[in-house]
């Protein structure tokens, strides 16, 4: 039962966070209101295995846990590469080729890291579970590393760093690109139509939502 229920927590979860409608930067406050929305539209029993591995200062709350993974760059070092997947300017991705780090060790990407989670919590509740994995960040990467796949910056070509050598003028400010589509989006549009209020734009966007839950599809290994 652990595994099955495990197993529809993270197809709810993948399947809410690629089909909520387009919020193009992925700040503290784009990942918490992606993660808000799809914890509201779990099932029962994956409402449930996630309140059992979110930290207890979460308080029951996904959204606040799902920067932790950039908060933590600096002391999980070897995490950075996970957070990006550099392509060549072809406009296309192939994971073999591109999904590795600067060393070349492959599966050093976001993609892979999605994989490794997934797999992970699919552990849930069994011998491997107590054994070898800590489960809580197991979620709270995989929950971060499913906005991150999501910005375009975060997949884009390694000559510009997604982004972030190329200058810009959001309004009257200079930015990198990669800090607006990341930040500057998301809280310029609280600001003039939300009223700075995040849950505001949390229930405009869930009214937008025209996909219904879907049954659970597996785990495809890339």
């Amino acid at each position: 039962m652990g595994e099955c229920r495990m197993q529809k927590m993270l197809a709810f979860l993948s399947l809410m966070l690629v089909t909520l409608p387009p919020i193009y930067g992925w700040g503290t406050d784009g990942h918490s209101i992606i993660c808000k929305i799809a914890q509201t539209r779990l099932s029962e029993e994956a409402a449930d295995a996630v309140k059992q591995l979110l930290p207890k200062w979460a308080e029951d709350d996904l959204g606040s846990v799902c920067s932790w993974a950039d908060q933590v760059k600096f002391r999980y070092r070897w995490s950075s590469p996970l957070h990006f997947i550099n392509t060549p300017e072809t406009c296309s991705y192939q994971y073999k080729r591109d999904c590795k780090d600067e060393d070349g060790e492959a599966g050093r990407c976001v993609a892979g890291a999605i994989n490794n989670y997934t797999s992970q919590l699919l552990t849930y509740n069994s011998a491997a579970d107590k054994a070898e994995y800590n489960l809580t960040e197991s979620l709270l990467f995989l929950v971060h590393f499913m906005g991150d796949i999501h910005q375009p910056l975060h997949v884009g070509f390694a000559s510009d760093k997604g982004g972030n050598t190329i200058d810009v003028h959001w309004y009257k400010t200079k930015q990198v690109l990669h800090h607006v589509w990341d930040t500057n989006i998301i809280e310029t549009a609280e600001e003039r139509f939300y009223n700075s209020n995040v849950d505001g734009m949390v229930d405009a966007i869930q009214q937008n939502i025209t996909v219904s839950k879907q049954p659970v599809i597996g785990h495809i290994k890339v």
